[in-house]
């Protein structure tokens, strides 16, 4: 059942969304070659509780850390080590934080150093793709209509779209209705309605769509081994039309990069 959420419960989530877009900033600051997951995810962890909240993902489902951190050709659901990042890797980095009650989930896929110029296309393409999939987030759409939108643009770059994970409904739970899969059928679904909050993630792969899962349990791999990108943004309908809980700023700051992608989102 999806949870329609008040525009008070809106902007506490939109609280607890920032929480984890700073915690991305701080982590844009700290990452680089030589760096280990586990150094970030201490960084991590630390800046959330001294903002008053709570690591979102240690202890969820039983995972062990406060960020998932996902190198080259993992996709998702990588677990922080002692191995030090290089130079071409790229990481995405999932964070979660709970405040307030409820859940903020954000992620950003962070280059290592100069990369691979197919890697750095797979990236842009895969980030756009999910703001293709927000436009299609608005009142009256259904749920397939944002799937197709991510689909369509990834696959016309000859990439595969994840089909064994998806985004969600955010709220007092990490997980809750409805599912937002980053491929679909227009007008199929869901119907998407006002005060409706979900974490849009597009999980896209530079070869084929098909996955692997780990011995450990979590962590999930490409089937070819070739570089996966993962994006995510908290939306919430707000008169009818997307708006952004989460936001990159925080991590652009700290790499110095100039954008203005996110205002159409904004009200």
């Amino acid at each position: 059942m999806i949870k329609i959420k008040s525009r008070e419960e809106i902007e506490l989530m939109r609280e607890s969304a920032l929480i984890v877009s700073k915690t991305l900033g701080e982590i844009a600051k700290a990452i680089q070659p030589g760096v280990t997951t586990l150094q970030l995810d201490k960084i991590a962890e630390e800046h959330i509780r001294d903002h008053g909240a709570i690591p979102g993902f240690l202890g969820l489902y039983d995972f062990p850390n406060t960020l998932c951190m996902s190198p080259n050709e993992q996709v998702v659901h990588g677990i922080p080590n002692n191995a030090p990042l290089v130079e071409g890797d790229i990481i995405s980095v999932d964070c979660g934080a709970l405040k307030n009650g409820f859940y903020g989930d954000h992620a950003y896929t962070f280059a290592i150093g100069e990369i691979a110029e197919e890697t750095k296309k797979l990236l842009q393409v895969t980030k756009e793709s999910l703001y293709e999939g927000i436009r299609q987030f608005r009142a009256g759409n259904r749920v397939g209509d944002v799937g197709f939108a991510i689909q369509n643009y990834t696959e016309k770059h000859g990439y595969g779209v994840v089909r064994e994970l998806v985004g969600h409904g955010l709220g007092k739970s990490m997980h809750e209705d409805p599912e937002m899969p980053n491929y679909g059928k227009r007008g199929r679904g869901k119907k998407i309605k006002e005060g409706m909050v979900v974490a849009i993630e597009p999980m896209i792969n530079l070869g084929t769509h098909r996955i692997k899962q780990f011995s450990d349990g979590w962590t999930i791999k490409t089937a070819d081994l070739q570089p996966s990108a993962h994006f995510e943004h908290d939306v919430a309908i707000v008169n009818g039309k997307p708006e952004l809980l989460s936001t990159f700023k925080y991590v652009y700051e700290s790499l110095g990069i100039v954008s203005n992608e996110e205002e159409e989102f904004r009200q």
